[in-house]
């Protein structure tokens, strides 16, 4: 039954693909590694809660415990990202977290624990596109725990929300106009036809240059009847003196 069933002490089959060691040498520190990679753990996940889980495995009365845990962040933000590497002072430790730890809930999620061969400065950030994990660039299923949607599926649903918006903002515009033409035409209904304005100014203009031509030709009459009213007066006054 050997054969069928993984042991449960036995690392992984995954290597660092950025490490510059051998493939010999990275088992040859996993051989003696006390240093644990932990993943899916959740973003809100705190070193009180890991050092709570992780310590039921130590042995501190042999010299044992653990040493420090250091939590994966986001390479932007400097935000926990879900993993975490654990080291302990004994590689039996490190087995026995893999034996016992490894595959039970930690705020409700299934961690995992790995073999490390070492833990080295600059490895605490994610290596994703966004700053995050790469599992966490592609994941399409929404999950809470590490921050909802996948980065690929958030821009995604970013650019989608954006479409819509500007969807309903250019359909709002249009409503807009809309009444405002209905408006323009509710007052062209009520003014005036066209020209109208134009051939009223021209009657007028008519009717003002008759009145002043009257008046024109009316004022030599008055001044010929006004000659003759004098010259009658004269004329009788010569005849009294007479």
């Amino acid at each position: 039954m050997s054969h069928v069933v993984e042991p449960l002490n036995a690392p992984s089959s995954y290597r660092d693909s950025r490490a510059r060691n051998s493939l010999q040498e990275q088992q040859l520190a996993l051989s003696s590694s006390a240093t644990l990679y932990v993943g899916n753990l959740s973003f809100y996940t705190t070193e009180e809660q890991m050092y709570e889980l992780f310590a039921r495995v130590t042995n501190v009365a042999g010299g044992g415990g653990i040493k420090r845990i250091i939590m994966g962040l986001d390479r932007n933000t400097k935000t926990p990202c879900g993993f975490a590497f654990v080291e302990f002072y004994t590689h039996e430790e490190a087995v026995d977290c893999m034996r016992f730890v490894s595959g039970t809930k930690l705020d409700e999620r299934v961690i995992r624990c790995d073999l490390d061969p070492g833990y080295r400065d600059g490895r605490q950030y994610g290596r994703g596109r966004s700053g995050g994990q790469v599992r966490d660039e592609y994941r399409q299923e929404y999950d809470a725990g590490r921050g909802g949607w996948g980065h690929n599926r958030l821009r995604e649903e970013e650019e989608r929300k954006r479409r819509e918006a500007m969807v309903k903002e250019r359909e709002r515009r249009e409503r807009r106009e809309a009444v405002y033409r209905g408006d323009e035409k509710d007052m062209e209904t009520h003014l005036a036809p066209a020209g109208a304005d134009a051939e009223y100014h021209e009657t007028q203009r008519d009717e003002r240059a008759g009145s002043d031509n009257a008046t024109t030709e009316s004022q030599p009459a008055k001044r010929a009847a006004a000659q003759d009213e004098d010259h009658d007066t004269n004329k009788m006054q010569r005849t009294d003196d007479a």
